[in-house]
């Protein structure tokens, strides 16, 4: 059975507005109150390492942690709110706001937080000139001040759509990036960056191309949305070299196609015919042209995050006899938002309406992103249900976040393409 067509271009342009189920558990930390009490508090945080802290947790749980998120204020600070990836709810902005130690510059807010979490966040500060009297005008407000990064802590990612980049916190067991780490030795590949014209599109962006270190015949292909973000933002080069020196994954081409802004971004990565008639019909013959590469669909890997897995998907099951190996992370699979399933998830419905293709599926997906996850499990019950026993899933302790997709993607790589 053939797919219907998607809902039209423009159809939904944010996600659904769902209050998370239950907020982040807060904590008190013992270790504010002894370096308050200490008389030194700056000096002992950097004894400590900078910020965040991070304490054993007090009820004696060893897969706990208590992360205090740490800020110093000056004369103006009137409030701050600490944002870590997903660890924030929209509706209850509140939840997030740092306490001050009466008398000092020292804001302070602690979450309870299982030890395998990892997180990108910020801080939006309430300096004056916030709207007056109380009510929901100032959580816009304070939320539009500019976000900054944490100057108490020098571990950071670069920001999307460029801007200064954002602090992360990692706790224990989480997942490192070490992969993504320049490593002495590695032959390195070639990035050479191009524009490409789409006459279906109407529209010309840049794409990035990772070629191997020494080429290569019938190159396995890698196609990855947002490649803005992806090189040289986040350098995926440094990783594909890595892997393939180790053995991991084959020598490939990679294609990073840019998204060239988020108005446009909507338009194309929402199951787009025309932007996967755009991958499938000018970007892959681009790259045949000019590159000794695949055209095995089981050895070509389309990949994305967030709208971008959801478009990976679709253009899987749009192309399969293109596009073999999906890695969809953090999919936007509840795309078009609706008040009910029937208006709603409209990929899943189709997948579940047609026979089942010659596609495999590597689905990741964020423990706290409570709007993504129950779209997400229902399109893995579903794959199940249509005989997809080759399909991975998996759940990590994280967000919406790039930190979190770095080593998804590494690992979803590695998985398809062994």
């Amino acid at each position: 059975m053939p797919l219907t067509a998607p809902p039209p271009v423009g159809t939904t342009r944010r996600p659904p507005r769902i209050t998370r189920p239950e907020p982040v558990e807060r904590a008190e930390s013992a270790w504010v109150a002894e370096a308050v009490g200490s008389g030194d508090f700056w000096g002992a945080v950097r004894a400590a390492g900078g910020s965040p802290v991070v304490e054993a947790d007090p009820a004696g749980d060893p897969a706990y942690r208590v992360v205090t998120f740490l800020w110093r204020g000056t004369a103006k600070t009137r409030a701050v709110l600490c944002m870590p990836n997903k660890i924030v709810d929209p509706r209850d902005m509140g939840h997030n706001l740092m306490e001050h130690v009466p008398g000092t510059d020292v804001w302070h807010w602690s979450v309870r937080m299982r030890d395998d979490w990892r997180a990108t966040y910020g801080f939006h500060v309430d300096e004056g000139g916030a709207p007056q009297g109380e009510g929901a005008a100032y959580w816009p407000w304070l939320r539009s001040r500019p976000q900054r990064a944490d100057p108490l802590n020098t571990r950071t990612l670069s920001r999307r759509w460029g801007g200064e980049p954002v602090s992360y916190v990692e706790l224990p067991e989480a997942p490192r990036g070490g992969d993504w780490q320049r490593r002495d030795g590695v032959a390195r590949g070639t990035v050479s960056e191009h524009v490409v014209r789409s006459g279906i599109l109407g529209n010309e962006r840049r794409v990035h191309v990772y070629e191997p270190s020494g080429g290569g015949e019938d190159l396995p292909l890698l196609v990855l949305m947002d490649g803005e973000m992806w090189q040289p933002g986040l350098d995926v080069a440094a990783l594909l070299d890595n892997l393939i020196a180790e053995g991991r994954i084959p020598p490939l081409l990679a294609l990073l196609p840019e998204s060239i802004d988020s108005d446009v971004r909507w338009d194309e990565l929402a199951c787009s015919e025309r932007f996967v008639g755009f991958l499938e019909r000018e970007l892959l013959p681009w790259a045949g042209e000019r590159w000794s590469v695949t055209r095995d669909p089981a050895r070509t890997v389309v990949a994305g995050q967030s709208l971008g897995g959801l478009t990976a998907a679709f253009a899987a099951v749009s192309a399969p006899e293109r596009f073999g190996l999906v890695l969809a992370q953090s999919g936007s699979f509840w795309w078009p938002d609706g008040p009910d399933l029937e208006s709603s998830e409209w990929l899943t419905g189709r997948i579940e309406a047609a026979e089942r293709l010659p596609v495999r599926f590597w689905l990741s997906v964020g423990e706290q992103e409570w709007v993504a996850l129950p779209a997400a499990r229902r399109l893995r019950d579903v794959l199940v249900e249509k005989g997809y026993a080759d399909a991975a899933y998996r759940e990590y302790n994280g967000g919406h976040d790039y930190l979190c997709w770095r080593t998804e993607l590494a690992d979803g790589l590695v998985e398809l393409l062994k």
